[in-house]
């Protein structure tokens, strides 16, 4: 089997890899000829463009920074794709630009599915994303398979934008996380606790999770080189308080979380990964 990759960042770049050495024939394609030259590297092979690699692939996947450059490249794979091809987009983006993709996909005989993912870069690298699917069920069942040597946690949501949806549900839940696990450093270090003992006993309970468990410790010594970086995760809030209108439910903590995002964004921080919230925190007790 041949499956096209299309975006070979922080993500698409790991999980491509993962697909080689499942024994899938990859075929890459980025803007950076670095990043294809990686690939090859790996096992892999590069194209010059995604008409390229899409041509003779009977799987495409896309893994691309937000809904415009997904409404760039569906097309593309529209057009050179062939009938009964299986596209999985696995980027984040706007659930009606999934719907929209699905449908002109089907048109043309070829079968799309949003596949968005939670896990961040470690998952990425380890396969052990955890993948929520939108879309047809038969299409989900054809494309298991692929998404097996990706993620460990894979689950069929729902029809065409399903799956962005429930992205906006994790992505909202990450960032009150992450806020939170904020606070309560700033609140163990301003009253003389030592942060590292305090975090330990909070994962060690109800408030356990998976961000205190891999993300405590660079929190406490202010490490944020980027797994998710604040630009990303701004945009994916943005698609979480539009998602809430759409649904017409109102969503309180969503958009203060929205705001803090916001802030981290304006105050610089948006190259940083996301667990940099705790700036923000920092400098409203400065």
């Amino acid at each position: 089997m041949t499956i096209a990759f299309i975006g070979l960042g922080i993500m698409g770049s790991p999980m491509a890899a993962n697909l080689v050495k499942a024994g899938y024939d990859v075929v890459g394609h980025d803007i950076s000829a670095e990043r294809v030259a990686q690939l090859e590297s790996g096992g892999g092979k590069g194209a010059a463009s995604v008409a390229e690699a899409v041509a003779d692939a009977d799987v495409v996947i896309t893994m691309l920074p937000d809904s415009p450059q997904v409404e760039e490249v569906a097309p593309i794979i529209v057009a050179h794709g062939a009938s009964g091809l299986v596209y999985l987009d696995m980027s984040t983006i706007r659930p009606e630009t999934s719907r929209r993709v699905a449908r002109e996909a089907a048109a043309k005989g070829i079968r799309a599915l949003d596949a968005p993912v939670s896990g961040g870069e470690r998952g990425a690298v380890d396969g052990t994303l955890s993948i929520m699917v939108g879309g047809e069920p038969e299409d989900f069942e054809a494309a298991r398979p692929v998404l097996g040597a990706l993620g460990t946690t894979i689950v069929h949501v729902g029809p065409a934008g399903a799956g962005q949806t429930v992205k906006a549900a994790n992505q909202l839940v990450v960032g009150g996380i992450y806020g939170l696990v904020a606070e309560a450093i700033v609140l163990l270090e301003a009253s003389g606790v030592d942060p590292v003992a305090g975090l330990d006993v909070l994962a060690g309970g109800l408030a356990g999770s998976r961000i205190l468990d891999i993300k405590r410790h660079t929190m406490i010594k202010r490490e944020f080189a980027p797994g998710f970086r604040i630009d990303l995760h701004h945009k994916d809030m943005g698609i979480a308080v539009a998602a809430a209108r759409e649904a017409g439910v109102a969503l309180p903590l969503t958009a203060q979380v929205a705001q803090l995002v916001a802030a981290a964004r304006a105050q610089g921080h948006g190259s940083l990964d996301h667990s940099a919230l705790l700036k923000v925190v920092e400098r409203l007790n400065t």
